[in-house]
């Protein structure tokens, strides 16, 4: 009996998965930077992202220093890891820069998602700009519908 050989070349319909177009904490991620609080969700995120990263604080909070053209000491990122240091916030041009130097985009989803909002990659803008469009076609379809068959009736 001959055997067929493997096909390493097909790829395996049911085994795509759709990508990932929210940028957003998921599953047992977002469990890791729950928090009591907006300042000790900030906080754990960013330690997750300082502890991920696989890189040293000292060297990112230089990239973060250079970004900026203002000093970010690695004490200072320390700081905005820790739920217990509550005074030592990270500002806005901070986690910009961490952002960036990290490439960790998931933050990003922190506040948004607050006010049920998702941070979508600009590539997807378009799709779903047009879904809302055939979405609204369809209301309008109905609406008509309806008024047309309302007006045969009289």
């Amino acid at each position: 009996m001959i055997r067929s050989r493997k096909d390493d070349l097909t790829l395996d319909l049911l085994a795509w998965q759709p990508p990932q177009v929210a940028v957003t904490y998921e599953g047992e991620e977002a469990r890791e930077v729950r928090g009591a609080t907006i300042s000790a969700r900030f906080a754990r995120a960013i330690s997750k992202t300082l502890r991920d990263g696989g890189r040293d604080r000292t060297a990112i909070a230089a990239e973060m220093s250079d970004y900026l053209g203002e000093q970010v000491t690695k004490a200072m990122l320390d700081a905005y890891a820790s739920e217990a240091r509550d005074s030592h916030n990270i500002n806005l041009p901070r986690f910009a820069a961490l952002i960036h130097v990290t490439g960790d985009h998931r933050l990003l989803s922190l506040l948004p998602e607050m006010f049920g909002f998702a941070v979508v990659d600009e590539k997807y803008a378009g799709i779903i700009e047009l879904h809302l469009i055939e979405e609204h076609e369809r209301d309008l379809a109905a609406r008509k519908a309806q008024l047309t068959s309302g007006l045969r009736r009289r």
